[in-house]
């Protein structure tokens, strides 16, 4: 850990936009606060934006919203599931807390293409006592149609439905601001539901202009250590964000600067960060396509153009071999002796959706790629 600080000094608890909000830390390439999410193909609608997308016994509309084919009406919904009735099974009176009761309602819910359930969170019932009723009756039912997991969104103004489902087996799964998923696997044996996101993901802007001067910025958040290093531009991805567009972004908010992808010159891969996370951080080349600098003072202390052979020979970078590693690919890729990724848009059958496939085309006789 210690030997990656010398790129971000943010913490992990404060980001200024991405979920998790954290950007001041001790880590440089650590990056807080990128989505999170399930192992689910996009391809299907989601259940009222449930986060957690489903294709099996529904139709979607226009607007992704999970449409049931067989609805149940919430009408006194509350009112019937807290009533108590007696129900005849083989001229037997059942008391109807029994699976066959005939008036406690199922949870609305869509099947999801693994033989899951996902609750749909714009359905749920407003009586905590009521939802507990719906909610017993509904395992018990899922399990004897052999449904395996079940996946319950909870928003943060239903809260008070936490405990209720905890109490009947659930277990936490990922929270976010406006809410908590919780899942609960039926089977017997280990539990199959993907895990929460077991990464974050960073990324840091290289820019040097015609100068030969590498933009570079002083953090307003550090260890005292490293109180007097300059780094370049780091920072998040946000949600739905590609890797070169987060790193323009950073650059632009952080120093003021227009910049202008060009190559994924290096990725670092750590573990045990920020919550126990993993972390991926990019290093991406830009090219400037302004020069004055407006520095961001809610995180940054100051930032300037310095002549590269003096970024290179502060005594931070020096004794750090990471760091200087980095620097070393970045000037082989000035000189073109090394080839970074660029961003290629491909689409898979898997899913019908395109996304960014990193690799290296040489396209000229005056680029020689060593890859070394």
């Amino acid at each position: 850990m210690d030997q990656l600080k010398f790129l971000d000094f943010k913490t992990a608890s404060l980001s200024k936009k991405a979920a998790l909000m954290g950007r001041a830390g001790s880590s440089p390439f650590s990056s807080v606060g990128h989505s999170v999410g399930a192992r689910f193909s996009q391809e299907f609608s989601s259940c009222r934006g449930s986060g957690v997308f489903t294709k099996a016994s529904y139709s979607s509309s226009s607007n992704g919203t999970c449409m049931l084919k067989r609805a149940i009406s919430s009408d006194d919904r509350e009112k019937s599931a807290a009533e108590n009735y007696l129900y005849q099974i083989n001229g037997t009176s059942v008391s109807s807390s029994s699976l066959f009761s005939r008036n406690v309602k199922a949870l609305d819910a869509c099947d999801d293409e693994y033989g899951g359930v996902v609750v749909d969170p714009d359905r749920l019932p407003v009586n905590p006592a009521a939802f507990a009723s719906m909610l017993r009756f509904s395992l018990s039912r899922w399990k004897t149609t052999g449904k395996k997991g079940v996946w319950l969104k909870l928003p943060l103004e239903r809260s008070e439905l936490v405990p209720v489902a905890v109490k009947e087996g659930f277990q936490y799964h990922h929270a976010e601001r406006g809410y908590v998923m919780l899942t609960y696997w039926i089977p017997e044996g280990p539990c199959m539901l993907p895990t929460n996101a077991t990464h974050q993901v960073g990324v840091g802007g290289f820019v040097i202009n015609d100068k030969n001067e590498v933009l570079v910025v002083q953090e307003k958040f550090y260890a005292p250590t490293f109180a007097d290093l300059w780094k370049i531009p780091t920072g998040f991805i946000l949600e739905s964000e590609e890797i070169y567009t987060g790193a323009v972004r950073e650059v632009k908010e952080e120093t003021g600067v227009d910049t202008e992808f060009v190559e994924v010159i290096a990725f670092r891969h750590a573990h045990n960060l920020a919550f126990d996370k993993s972390d991926l951080f990019f290093v991406c080349m830009l090219k400037p396509l302004s020069a004055q600098i407006k520095v961001d003072d809610l995180e940054i202390q100051a930032a300037k153009w310095m002549p590269l052979v003096e970024f290179v020979a502060q005594p931070l970078i020096q004794e750090d071999g990471l760091f200087r590693k980095i620097i070393d690919i970045c000037i082989a890729r000035l000189g073109k002796h090394y080839c970074g990724l660029l961003p290629h848009q491909v689409v898979s059958k898997f899913d019908g959706r395109p996304s960014c496939l990193y690799y290296n085309v040489i396209d000229g006789q005056d680029v020689i790629c060593k890859g070394h």
